[in-house]
């Protein structure tokens, strides 16, 4: 909620005009508002209630473009939204963003009068949104650099970390710890924007019933730090991971392609930076395997979390066994690797591997002999067994979603 004093500019803005003004934040996220002049329309009066505007309005805002217009212009309306148009001040300070003036305007017509005013009242909003900005930033600054400092490579600067951010308070002495890590792609959206998004999608988990937590963000990725009484359960964890995702998805294009790692839980805070290199190798997993749908979790990985330590430049077909290669390249080959995925995935086990796939024995059998003549191994063997499997488990790690950044 905007402050007193953004209130009061505002207010004196939609009295000099007759009309509704509102200030949003570059996520289009509610600050603080007028009083109604007869125009209000069912998007603002949901956002007055809720406290925010709906999923689907923010995205149409910004796919306007309002986050790189270098100057005022309208919204155009949206019935089945229920959006009235609106006249769009975006307000910066030193080439950053710092929120979108929106004045209600229906029929697009305000006056050069009413602009002239609104060009006029522009800038002592956005000095005060500055002004505010940077007093809640250099507290901000002086976290994240703790944050980072506690997660990093020296044993002396996390254990320093340790004792600042618990003798200020930014942190309660508490036995659990999980470390989630946001990584984006390179998008075409403004590094600025970007940032402000990362920053909203995260900041509601920094407190919550069951946790307290801080955040590091940039343009690029960002870091959060919970510690809890409790372990945190699977289910909140996934809960809110995908709230985050699907909050990025609202402030970001496609481009940004997020993913999101889970570290796993650890022993307070002194043991975070374990979480958070878990954390790293969760989001690498969430970039390479589509089927996780963008969040992967250190301790559901598996196998994969070790094969993920791997550098990118060995995790290639070069590391794919002869025998599953001679595979991929025999006659039906894809049908044989489906069939040999299905019996190594039940354990050997023909009854149910036939049922799996939904065939006879016989047929199971069949190409079973096709696949040892292929692959030259015996899948009686365990060894043999354990070089196919690990082949195939490689092979799901061989298509990522894009370049993974290191945090």
């Amino acid at each position: 909620m905007g402050s007193d004093a953004l209130q009061a500019l505002v207010e004196q803005l939609a009295e000099e005009l007759r009309r509704s003004v509102v200030l949003d934040d570059p996520l289009v996220r509610f600050i603080c508002s007028s009083r109604h002049f007869g125009d209000e329309d069912p998007v603002r009066i949901r956002s007055l209630l809720q406290g925010r505007a709906d999923s689907e309005v923010i995205r149409y805002v910004l796919d306007q473009g309002v986050a790189r217009w270098s100057k005022p212009g309208y919204i155009e309306g949206r019935d089945d939204l229920g959006l009235l148009a609106r006249y769009c001040v975006p307000l910066r300070t030193h080439g950053h963003l710092l929120g979108l003036l929106m004045v209600v305007s229906a029929d697009k017509t305000l006056t050069p009068r009413e602009t002239d005013a609104i060009a006029q009242a522009a800038p002592a909003i956005a000095a005060q949104m500055y002004a505010e900005h940077l007093a809640a930033g250099t507290e901000e600054t002086g976290t994240q650099e703790l944050l980072l400092a506690l997660v990093g490579a020296s044993p002396a600067e996390r254990s320093a970390a340790q004792r600042r951010l618990l003798d200020r308070g930014l942190l309660p002495d508490a036995p659990h710890s999980v470390v989630s890590v946001v990584q984006l792609a390179p998008s075409h959206e403004p590094p600025g924007q970007v940032e402000v998004a990362l920053r909203g999608s995260l900041e509601r988990f920094r407190q919550t019933r069951s946790a307290h937590g801080i955040l590091a963000v940039t343009a690029e990725w960002a870091i959060l730090l919970q510690l809890s009484d409790q372990p945190l359960s699977q289910r909140e964890l996934t809960e809110q991971s995908t709230q985050i995702v699907e909050a990025l998805a609202t402030y970001l294009d496609a481009s940004a392609a997020p993913v999101l790692g889970i570290g796993g839980r650890q022993n307070g805070v002194a043991d975070a930076w374990t979480s958070h290199e878990q954390a790293l190798v969760a989001a690498r997993a969430a970039r390479r395997m589509p089927h996780l749908k963008g969040i992967g979790d250190w301790e559901e990985l598996g196998e994969f979390a070790v094969l993920l330590q791997l550098p990118d430049r060995f995790l290639n077909e070069t590391l794919l066994p002869r025998p599953l290669r001679a595979l991929r390249e025999a006659t039906g080959g894809q049908r044989l690797e489906e069939t040999l995925r299905c019996f190594l995935e039940h354990a050997g086990s023909i009854p149910r591997t036939a049922e799996a796939l939904q065939i006879h024995r016989t047929s199971l059998y069949y190409r079973l002999r096709q696949i040892q003549e292929a692959t030259g191994l015996d899948l009686d063997s365990g060894a043999d067994r354990l070089t196919l499997h690990l082949g195939l488990r490689i092979q799901e790690l061989l298509a990522p979603r894009g370049d993974s950044t290191t945090v």
